[in-house]
Order: C-alpha cells, then structure tokens, then sequence
C-alpha cells in the first residue's frame, strides 16, 4: 500500500474541495475523526449522523419522505410503526419526535407524539390530544421523526 502526504489538496482549478463517492477511515471500525466547531477538538463523524428520519403525513398516515425507513404500518388512529431498511445495532439509540397539528376539535390540551417502543428493525409510535391517561385522545397527526445511533 502506498501513502501520499501533502500539506494542501487542490483541485487543477486551484480549489480545495474533493469530489469523492466513498470515503472510510483508516482505523479498524472505519471512524472518521472531524476538528470540532472550536477548532481543538475532534468528534466522530459517524456517530454524529443522523441514522434515519420520516416525515409522516397527518392524513392517509404515509410517509412523505425519509431516510433510512422501509416502510409505515398503522396499527390504528395515532398508532403506527416505522420500519427501518438498516437495522440498528441495538435498542440503545435515540429517538426524538417534533408534531405539528392544531387544535383538535376544540380541545385546548397538549398535543402529543411519543416513540413507545424501540426496536432494532423499528419504532412504535402514538400520537394524541389531552393527557397520557384515561383522557388521551388519539389522532393522527403529522410528525417528523429523527434517530440518533449506531447502525448494525
């Protein structure tokens, strides 16, 4: 294998971006070191990426993009499940949900969307209106979703 330093790339136009398809680190895992905003530190760039994202429609309940996601199953009003094309590693990923829907039917109560359940090919998730106990009201609203993690 042959190593080639340089101070600075340019391109024959004289800039320094590199256009590439495929880039992997040289460590055993294939990480991907990056000097942080500060400029003295270093962050992974892997684990820095988001692994998947939906944007679930509020009407039909389909997806209307995303990244990373096989498919969508309704499991019934503000019930539905995201299935992930790549698996993640394990159950120890991070899901975080935003919702945008107005004020159903007159209700004035918070507006809800909660991943219930991670799993490593999938997310169950429910979205509702009024309180989590008795008085939760569910609908679909629509809900953008986005996973932190390591992929399998």
């Amino acid at each position: 294998m042959s190593t080639i330093k340089v101070d600075t790339y340019l391109t024959r136009g004289g800039a320094s971006e590199i256009a590439i398809d495929k880039l992997k680190g040289a460590s055993s895992a294939s990480s991907i070191s990056v000097v942080a905003e500060g400029g003295t530190n270093t962050t992974n760039l892997q684990q820095g990426l988001c692994k998947a994202w939906a944007f679930k429609q509020s009407s039909g309940g389909g997806i209307t993009d995303s990244l990373n996601m096989s498919s969508i199953d309704d499991d019934g009003t503000g019930d539905y499940g995201l299935n992930y094309t790549n698996a993640f590693n394990n159950v120890a990923y991070i899901p975080n949900q935003n919702i945008r829907g107005g004020v159903a039917a007159g209700n004035s109560d918070g507006h809800f969307a909660e991943v219930q359940t991670c799993n490593t090919t999938s997310a169950e998730c429910q979205t509702w209106y009024g309180d989590a106990g008795t008085n939760a009201t569910f609908i679909d609203w629509e809900v953008r979703h986005t996973f932190f993690g390591d992929l399998a």
